[in-house]
């Protein structure tokens, strides 16, 4: 058990094809997009470079997105979002739980604001040029890299 990365939000290609070469490269335990077949798509291999054979991909629908978090905190993952919000704590300063669901949103809209209220709490990126977000495959990577940095160390500290 670690870091499940859910990409059910997520609907580009080129973003989840990147996320689960990211995924596995970093070593995270899984990751959940909303339709497992995306993995077939060409685009998707072009990107992914074979990183769905070695990675566990989890499929749940957008309908069963609510249930699929529930359960994930049942079984004793912390259900954090990547998500510019009220509240979020800078990703520099966060402690990932050795336990963590790492929520991604869709592209432009972000986490749906039922699916924020699920969550045990938010990380974000500090920016400081005049873009005010970046791709959700760099967001997540920049997390994704920070818990297993975290992982590495011992999980030192908490959030």
């Amino acid at each position: 058990p670690g870091l499940i990365v859910v990409a059910t939000l997520v609907d580009k290609i080129p973003n989840l094809a990147g996320l689960a070469r990211t995924c596995e490269v970093l070593g995270a335990e899984a990751l959940t997009v909303a339709d497992a077949a995306v993995t077939k798509h060409r685009d998707f291999a072009s990107i992914s470079v074979t990183a769905e054979k070695w990675l566990p991909i989890n499929e749940v629908s957008l309908s069963g997105l609510k249930s699929y978090l529930s359960r994930l905190r049942k079984e004793g993952y912390a259900l954090i979002g990547l998500e510019q919000t009220r509240g979020a704590v800078s990703l520099e300063t966060f402690s990932f739980p050795p336990r963590t669901a790492l929520v991604l949103g869709r592209e432009r809209e972000g986490i749906d604001a039922d699916v924020l209220g699920l969550l045990d709490g938010c990380v974000v990126i500090r920016q400081r040029g005049l873009i005010r977000s970046l791709n959700v495959h760099v967001s997540a990577s920049l997390a994704i890299h920070r818990y297993a940095h975290q992982a590495s160390t011992g999980f030192a500290g908490s959030h």
